[in-house]
């Protein structure tokens, strides 16, 4: 596939997501992240989420294309195999933690990978039993990081997911650049007013909260390379001036960009 296109959206199915080459952002739960080559990710039952990859990604394919691998598999799956505790509980346990989405690195995401990379040449049992091999080496794995949080419920109806898809599209696409209420409010035929309401209830956060999210997530992205200055990072993100920006980097970050940008390069 040439983009990452399908919407927001949830299912009773645990996803297994490995992104082989594609970056942009994606949301699981209550969090924005950014995704890039290697992105491994596990997902359990009825979490929202969706991928969408940066315009920069688009312009740059020139014939090249997405590649990821996706496997979704039912919970009671696993736990129906067998009925030895020792196999069962990490199982169970890998799956109930999942129910915030998990996203693997280390040695662990290595692992995996090369573990799912054999799999669509394997026919029959063989893909199974590869597939059980990767469970295998997530259940027991400690490198990992929850991506929703501990306090994420998932409020949305089939209804809920068409309005917030269309926003979040939206709003991935166009962070960059001034976003008013009203011309988001407009893509769910809502008053200003029950807007707020709305975007509120169902994903715990203010539009504002969520829009500086998604723009300091991308600055984060941005500042890892050492060319890019502060100033040059604050504007492209959609900021018109430099003490918003540090107001909000500071926020959500919990630290100054320049403290952030000290880290990484120590």
């Amino acid at each position: 596939m040439n983009n990452l296109t399908s919407p927001f959206h949830f299912h009773n199915l645990c996803e297994l997501v490995w992104i082989e080459k594609s970056y942009g952002k994606r949301i699981v739960g209550d969090s924005i992240d950014n995704f890039e080559d290697g992105d491994l990710v596990l997902m359990g039952p009825n979490l929202p989420h969706i991928w969408l990859n940066d315009k920069i990604f688009e312009q740059a394919l020139k014939g090249n294309s997405v590649k990821a691998t996706v496997i979704y598999f039912p919970p009671d799956f696993l736990l129906n195999l067998t009925d030895e505790q020792d196999i069962l509980n990490p199982t169970a346990d890998l799956i109930l933690r999942s129910a915030r989405g998990l996203r693997f690195y280390g040695e662990t995401s290595k692992k995996v990978i090369k573990t799912l990379s054999n799999i669509s040449e394997k026919d029959g049992f063989k893909k199974i039993i590869y597939f059980l091999q990767a469970i295998e080496i997530l259940s027991i794995s400690d490198e990992y990081n929850y991506l929703a949080s501990l306090s994420f419920k998932n409020s949305y109806d089939e209804k809920d997911t068409t309005r917030i898809n269309k926003v979040y599209q939206f709003l991935m696409q166009n962070f960059q650049r001034d976003i008013s209420l009203k011309e988001v409010a407009d893509l769910c035929n809502m008053t200003t007013n029950s807007f707020c309401r709305f975007f509120k209830s169902r994903t715990q956060k203010s539009l504002t909260r969520f829009i500086n999210e998604l723009r300091i997530g991308q600055a984060c992205k941005l500042l890892q390379n050492e060319e890019n200055g502060i100033a040059d990072v604050c504007f492209q993100c959609g900021y018109n001036n430099l003490t918003n920006f540090n107001k909000f980097f500071r926020t959500i970050t919990g630290k100054k960009p320049s403290e952030y940008k000290k880290q990484l390069k120590d």
